[in-house]
């Protein structure tokens, strides 16, 4: 969520307080924005990576802290829920062999951090949502142990003033409620991150939210929860129902969710932060009362504007606008939200070259994606590869022509999307030997249709079909998956089902 809360509750006058507070925040952007004084172009990225904890049987472990304490490292942190951690990669600068570098300190972090597990019981799993969750897995008992998770879930909760109605209908349909927001801990996803200057927020954001469906049909990788067979991407629906602050009379009058797409293509960053100031109440208002953000300006600062940092981080947009300083120096960054963890490191970093290979070359087009796709038809593209992944239909500008054509997002990504990836891992500089074998693994998945979700479907298939109970057949499905994912080959290249004759 950002920020770290501070301990205690809040008075009637803390929201008006803070509100005052956000404002200033906000103006103090602007006079950033306006005196340009945000950082040069450094081209560099960064990664963060939401993990489960199973133990040998595939069901979860509600003992993160454990696991911490035995990693030991400042690159694991809790998340929300007791079976969840989270690692977060240095930033890195775009470039030359920029990917398997990322791959390779990815794999000494998890299969370090997976040893520590093991000694207490418990495994690294990395998966969009693991399959063999319970509703009773995800109450507010099981939150982590932290001051700020449970001041979150309480401010959540009074704001919605009811229990959270879970309603997720895909290959089969989920109906339950929850009185927490621990639901929200079952999405585990990828965060990628690009330090943009000011000038290419916009395009970059644009960029992002136009291809966020691309990215989620290719990598989907969480078709399964509480037991039902859901979309073959289930976080988005699971993120926003669990997040939603609306009772279903604000649903009925267009109140806008916490966890959203958006609503417009944007022409600078300051749109997005001014929009999550007048659309969102504060959830969290805790006021950091050592700084006047306009006053540190004035004397020639750099102000941390924690109050808007704290705020943005409870508004949780597919692709979030974040304000940060390094150096003293202020910069932003466009995280992109979209993709659920795993399968394996080399599958993160393939899905991660392809996006920011995307990016750069949609965001350099002199003809942008977003003067020819409606944004109202992004939209529907995201939901639609969500519920329908890699068997997913998308609508696209047609190139050279105007119009939106309908296509198969495997023949989209093959005839057109890979070669501008390609363009702008080549304008990234990236070795050209590895732009090849990451965006390979992208083209085969597609050539072969089949991507994590698509292989825990069809597996767990198998085990019911070998008369396996539907408890049991997930079980085995995670055990298995577990299997492949520290073996370590793309996702692409596993084998459905079970070894020996039963699979």
């Amino acid at each position: 969520m950002g920020e770290k809360a501070a301990v205690g509750r809040f008075a009637l006058a803390d929201r008006q307080r803070y509100r005052r507070k956000l404002q200033q925040c906000l103006a103090g952007l602007g006079r950033l924005l306006d005196e340009k004084r945000f950082d040069r172009p450094k081209n560099l990225i960064g990664l963060e990576i939401e993990l489960n904890l199973a133990g040998a049987d595939g069901l979860p472990r509600m003992m993160n802290a454990e696991v911490l304490d035995r990693i030991a490292s400042q690159d694991f942190q809790t998340e929300l829920g007791m079976f969840n951690l989270e690692v977060n990669i240095v930033p890195h600068r775009m470039g030359d062999r920029v990917l398997d570098q990322l791959a390779e300190e990815l794999r000494t972090g998890l299969g370090y951090a997976h040893r520590k597990a093991h000694e207490v019981g418990a495994g690294i799993v990395m998966i969009g949502i693991l399959p063999t969750l319970a509703q009773e897995d995800l109450v507010s008992a099981n939150l982590s142990d932290a001051e700020r998770y449970v001041m979150l879930n309480e401010q959540i909760v009074a704001a919605r003033g009811e229990a959270f109605a879970l309603d997720i209908e895909g290959v089969e349909r989920l109906t339950c409620t929850s009185a927490s927001i621990a639901p929200e801990a079952a999405c585990t996803s990828v965060q990628l991150h690009l330090q943009v200057t000011p000038a290419r927020f916009a395009d970059v954001w644009n960029a992002a939210q136009a291809v966020a469906a691309v990215q989620v049909a290719v990598g989907a990788n969480a078709p399964f929860l509480f037991g039902k067979e859901l979309w073959r991407e289930s976080r988005p629906p699971l993120f926003q129902q669990a997040t939603d602050t609306r009772p279903p009379e604000l649903q009925a009058q267009g109140v806008r969710p916490r966890t959203w797409f958006g609503e417009r293509w944007v022409s600078s960053a300051y749109d997005l932060f001014e929009e999550n100031l007048r659309y969102f109440p504060a959830l969290l208002p805790i006021c950091d009362d050592t700084e006047d953000p306009l006053r540190v300006i004035d004397e020639g600062g750099v102000p941390r504007l924690s109050e808007l940092a704290l705020h943005n981080g409870t508004v949780y947009r597919w692709n979030r606008p974040v304000y940060g300083v390094a150096d003293g120096i202020p910069h932003l960054r466009v995280e992109n939200r979209v993709l659920p963890a795993g399968p394996t490191v080399t599958d993160v970093i393939a899905n991660a070259a392809f996006y920011y290979g995307l990016v750069r070359a949609l965001a350099d087009e002199p003809r942008p994606v977003w003067n020819r796709l409606p944004f109202e038809t992004a939209a529907e593209n995201f939901d639609t590869a969500c519920r329908h992944g890699i068997e997913a239909e998308l609508s696209w500008p047609r190139p050279g022509r105007g119009g939106i054509t309908q296509a198969p997002v495997v023949k989209l990504v093959r005839d057109e999307l890979l070669p501008l990836a390609a363009a702008g891992l080549d304008a990234w500089n990236i070795e050209p030997s590895d732009r090849d074998r990451y965006l390979g693994v992208i083209e085969e998945r597609c050539k072969r249709r089949m991507n994590g979700a698509t292989w825990q479907a069809e597996t767990f298939h198998r085990a019911l079909d070998a008369g396996l109970e539907r408890a049991p057949a997930l079980a085995a499905t995670t055990r298995r998956y577990c299997e492949l994912m520290h073996e370590g080959e793309p996702v692409h290249t596993w084998p459905v089902g079970f070894p020996g004759p039963a699979g």
